[in-house]
């Protein structure tokens, strides 16, 4: 399977554990003013730990301009024309770290604790399967202990901590960790059987 054939599963209705049904698809250009609003909506102390300065509308337009695909696949849960929750797969298309994919995953305040991270982040997980990838990598700070017990639970491992080795918005030192998972293909499962 190909990234392509992948992307036609989209989009999907999923049911969340609280029987909020929303739908899972890829970022749009149309998006652009709703996906700003998401991350306007992000608390300021989580905001601190973001890589990129998302309250920026240009920052926003940039990335729904601009988009590929085959190097970012942004793949929101949405309800309506409200974003509740942000998956990206990041890819280099070159280099030799072409076969390893990138993952993050954000959740709106309003929408955690109901399964989306986990359904996300397995839609995530299939789609790099499917696009050929053959490892996953998830960076955190310290604190995101919450977030690294997800990413734990849908097999990812530790590969590397470095104490106070990050500084958020403010110039604060962090601990970085790197994160990591070996993608099984399904030729692989079947030679398991």
């Amino acid at each position: 399977m190909s990234l392509e054939s992948a992307l036609e599963e989209f989009p999907k209705t999923v049911r969340l554990k609280d029987g909020t049904d929303c739908e899972f698809r890829p970022l749009r250009a149309d998006d652009e003013k709703n996906f700003h609003e998401f991350f306007l909506d992000v608390p300021e102390r989580e905001r601190l730990f973001l890589k990129h300065r998302v309250t920026e509308p240009e920052v926003i337009r940039q990335w729904c301009q601009s988009i590929d695909y085959g190097r970012n696949l942004p793949l929101l849960a949405v309800a309506g024309k409200r974003i509740l929750a942000d998956a990206t797969l990041h890819q280099q298309l070159g280099g030799w770290k072409r076969q390893i994919g990138r993952v993050s995953v954000f959740v709106h305040k309003d929408y955690r604790g109901r399964g989306l991270a986990r359904a996300l982040l397995a839609e995530i997980i299939e789609t790099a399967r499917s696009a050929g990838l053959e490892r996953l990598e998830a960076e955190f700070i310290g604190e995101q202990s919450a977030a690294m017990k997800l990413f734990a639970h849908a097999g990812f491992t530790e590969l590397m901590r470095q104490p106070d080795y990050v500084k958020d918005m403010q110039a604060l030192a962090h601990d970085y960790i790197l994160m990591g998972l070996e993608l099984v293909t399904d030729e692989e499962y079947a030679g398991m059987a």
